[in-house]
């Protein structure tokens, strides 16, 4: 390793100085190295951007070209944008219940004035469908969830004072369509209990669960013509 030598001279002194100089070799090595971090940047980075999304094995992709993930995450920010809509309004005051995706499903929401910050409700993985609060009081709601996307939905009520939530008629049955009656104290919905097959009418209380029982049996699925009509003539 080759040394520089400094003299320093004051006045009629002599102070010799040995500091550590730099080698023609050293310098060659620190070239070698940086052409090869430059080269491996450049691989990585290649690397990433030839990232490729791969289709699952349960579809059969034919004359589709290949999509770079790249463009998959520039094309995110369109795809996941955030929606809401309105569900239920208060019955005496100017507050809503909204629905909202906050995360991967939709969400329960309260607004309690005009331009306010929501408050966010319920906190299931599982996406809530519908959500209406009680007509005359507003003091609780009723929403239907299934679990893991199994489709057998159930009735759930919600205590707006404490944000207890209960899962009211029991079973693995599919329940529909909740609609609360003009007094507030029922609920009207359809259900397959009776033989997992038809959508049988069926009233509640919703404070008391054990109150559920069939008031008309009907054949076929949710959408028959005559369900609507009899929900509305019963509330």
């Amino acid at each position: 390793m080759g040394l520089v030598t400094v003299f320093i001279t004051r006045g009629r002194k002599f102070e010799r100085e040995l500091v550590l100089g730099v080698s023609n070799e050293m310098i060659r090595l620190a070239g070698i190295v940086s052409v090869v971090v430059l080269a491996a940047i450049s691989v990585l980075g290649q690397s990433a951007n030839n990232v490729e999304i791969v289709p699952g094995d349960n579809l059969v992709v034919e004359g589709i070209p290949k999509i770079p993930a790249s463009l998959a995450e520039t094309a995110g920010r369109y795809t996941r944008s955030r929606w809401a809509t309105l569900s239920s309004w208060h019955p005496t005051k100017r507050e809503m219940l909204i629905s909202t995706q906050f995360g991967e499903t939709a969400q329960l929401h309260y607004l309690k004035f005009p331009g306010g910050a929501r408050t966010q409700l319920t906190f299931f993985s599982d996406e809530i469908v519908g959500g209406t609060l009680q007509p005359k009081t507003g003091n609780c709601l009723v929403f239907r969830k299934d679990t893991d996307g199994d489709q057998f939905y159930h009735i759930y009520r919600y205590d707006i004072s404490t944000g207890d939530v209960s899962r009211l008629p029991d079973g693995h049955f599919r329940n529909e369509a909740p609609v609360w009656s003009n007094s507030g104290d029922l609920v009207i919905y359809g259900s397959n209990r009776r033989n997992e097959k038809d959508m049988d009418l069926w009233v509640m209380n919703p404070l008391n669960p054990k109150s559920n029982k069939m008031i008309a049996q009907l054949e076929g699925g949710f959408g028959h013509p005559s369900i609507g009509r009899l929900m509305t003539e019963t509330c």
